[in-house]
């Protein structure tokens, strides 16, 4: 039984950035320090499936998200998303307790970019996962609040960004999880014309859990067509655990949210 609450702790949890306008997106590609022509930036998207991490929050369904950032002329930003999520109810309906029908995640981050060198820059800060209402941690021991905090800095060197996210909370529901790590390497390739090629390698652990680490790999085709108006497309996969033939990030369908996947969006940002 054990078993089974750690791997239902863990569920649809953690992921790798398959969204348009995720939050901890706009800080994992660190920029110049100067503002832009307005300071407040508004962004709306849509995806076919909430991949985060690599693990889908939205229960393999679409999802809606949005939010808005501000950058001052010293490089210090704040922002705050939101996206549609299904993960926090289905861990009650697998448990059979009720865990909150949390329908969303709400994000709040803030932090500092900048440039150490002409081809070297810089992005730290912290960012704060926030499920409303959710009772994750009635799901068992295994269990905790699912409310994260995440401090992370990376370093971006020409077209090649490396990250690294430390969690000082439990993260995303999984109790005595303090201080799991994710490892992330991008490179932004430029093909000309608003088309660009991001592929990623990146590994989560989680402290206490070695069956709800894994690492991932995607690949993402973007095009920017002018006007605050972009889409994407991502292919992504992991080598996330099962446990006796049942996947650690599972469904109340029993299907695998870790499973390789092409998640399409759109985003508009104004």
């Amino acid at each position: 039984m054990k078993s089974n609450l750690s791997a239902l702790a863990a569920l649809v949890a953690l992921g790798g950035a398959a969204t348009l306008a995720r939050a901890d997106d706009a800080p994992a590609a660190a920029a110049p320090a100067a503002a832009p022509a307005s300071p407040i930036a508004y962004n709306i998207g849509l995806v076919s499936d909430y991949r985060y991490r690599g693990i889908s929050q939205s229960r393999l369904n679409p999802a809606l998200q949005g939010g808005i950032d501000y950058t001052g002329a010293s490089g210090a930003y704040l922002g705050t998303w939101l996206s549609t999520i299904s993960w926090i109810k289905d861990g009650g309906t697998i448990a059979g307790v009720d865990s909150g029908k949390t329908p969303a995640e709400w994000d709040l981050y803030g932090g500092l970019r900048g440039n150490l060198t002409k081809d070297l820059s810089y992005d730290v800060g912290g960012l704060y996962y926030l499920y409303v209402g959710n009772k994750f941690g009635n799901i068992g021991s295994a269990a905790a609040n699912a409310n994260t905090f995440e401090i992370y800095g990376a370093l971006t060197y020409g077209i090649f960004t490396a990250k690294y996210s430390q969690s000082l909370t439990n993260l995303f529901g999984v109790a005595d999880s303090k201080n799991s790590g994710y490892v992330d390497l991008t490179a932004n390739i430029d093909l000309g014309n608003g088309v660009s090629l991001t592929p990623e390698l990146a590994h989560q652990s989680v402290t206490h859990f070695s069956n709800g680490s894994y690492t991932l790999v995607s690949l993402t085709l973007g095009k920017d067509f002018g006007n605050g108006f972009s889409i994407s497309a991502q292919a992504i996969s992991t080598d996330a655990k099962k446990i006796g033939g049942v996947p650690v990030y599972m469904s109340p369908a029993g299907k695998n949210l870790a499973a390789s996947t092409l998640v399409v969006g759109a985003k508009y940002t104004f």
